[in-house]
């Protein structure tokens, strides 16, 4: 697509917090600073955070998700509707149960993004989990007869109509780049497929498409979808078509970092229209990758992928939830350079 070059040094938007926000937010629990300090202290780090991805010559620029507690409060604490548990899922995350449809109460992040585009002329990136994978992790069966709703597609369908419009009105806030996380997809095109939730695949599908269309669109706008951190051992070819043409997005930001049959089968399945960006280093070690492996796998993808149509990231982000960062911040640091160097040997300086 003819402007990729914009976005050629991506990653996926969540960043490690830096000191000063996480004291600021332990004296906040304490109550030893008020709603006001705390939001100035996030200010502040989003300031620098983008301040850091300018010296770090990074195409897009995002706030980090500093801001927020975790990859998915966006919507989780954004709309009505949704309670916090005491429980986690298998992955350590918090577990939120929908007691109600969902109502937006106003912007998810449009006011954070707007910040973005006023502090530098690179292009803003949002990250958004997908309404999707929203549904099926939250959707109780137990909740329907009291309030709840009645399936995890109508809940997907009404959280789908809220990122909807959260996409466009971050659209006309200056966001040229959006994508919607979905960490469940991958698993279930595996040729012996894990479960999606509380959604099927087909709904999941359904419910994603609906939050992707829009009317119109401002040239130089991508938006994206991450379908998960690890490409399975082995893919059923049918589901993978499925994916593809299920969701109607720009780009496809697929993981990459391992050189396995599954994650160059993943790409070579991408239809010839879409733009794909590449996770080419691994975010959950501190071991930096050898950079003539990392070029040989990305030029094995080019025989099958424009590389004009390519970016390159890192496989997932940093800290997806704030109090449990992947790597330290000096490491992050080292993984952002190295994907800047990765993108100049493969485009030289033209990005």
């Amino acid at each position: 697509m003819a402007d990729t070059f914009n976005y050629r040094i991506d990653h996926h938007g969540s960043l490690v917090r830096p000191v000063e926000l996480v004291t600021a937010r332990e004296r906040h629990a304490a109550g030893d600073i008020d709603a006001a300090a705390l939001r100035e202290a996030e200010l502040a780090a989003v300031q620098e955070v983008v301040a850091v991805q300018r010296k770090l010559r990074s195409t897009v620029v995002t706030d980090g998700d500093l801001p927020r507690e975790d990859f998915r409060s966006a919507v989780l604490e954004g709309v009505s509707g949704f309670r916090r548990t005491d429980d986690t899922d298998e992955d350590g995350l918090v577990r939120w149960v929908a007691e109600s449809l969902p109502k937006a109460d106003g912007p998810l992040v449009a006011d954070w993004a707007a910040r973005l585009a006023d502090l530098t002329w690179i292009a803003p990136k949002v990250t958004l989990p997908s309404p999707a994978y929203i549904a099926a992790t939250t959707f109780d069966p137990a909740l329907a007869s009291s309030g709840g709703p009645a399936s995890a597609r109508e809940l997907g369908e009404a959280l789908a109509a809220i990122v909807q419009a959260e996409i466009e009105l971050l659209v006309t806030r200056g966001v040229r780049l959006i994508q919607l996380n979905n960490p469940l997809l991958l698993a279930q095109v595996a040729a012996e497929p894990a479960g999606g939730g509380a959604l099927s695949f087909e709904d999941a599908l359904a419910v994603d498409a609906l939050a992707v269309r829009l009317d119109e669109r401002p040239e130089g706008v991508r938006i994206g979808l991450a379908p998960g951190f690890e490409a399975p051992a082995a893919l059923d070819a049918a589901k993978v078509g499925q994916l593809y043409a299920g969701i109607p997005v720009d780009r496809w930001v697929l993981p990459y970092f391992q050189g396995t049959e599954s994650e160059l089968e993943l790409l070579k399945a991408l239809p010839e229209d879409r733009d794909v960006c590449l996770g080419v280093v691994d975010a959950t070690t501190a071991e930096l990758e050898d950079i003539d492996t990392v070029m040989a796998r990305v030029d094995a993808g080019a025989e099958f992928k424009d590389i004009e149509d390519m970016a390159i990231a890192p496989s997932r982000g940093f800290a997806d939830v704030a109090a449990r960062p992947l790597l330290t911040a000096e490491e992050q640091r080292r993984k952002l350079v190295l994907v800047e160097t990765l993108a100049r040997y493969c485009w030289g300086n033209e990005f």
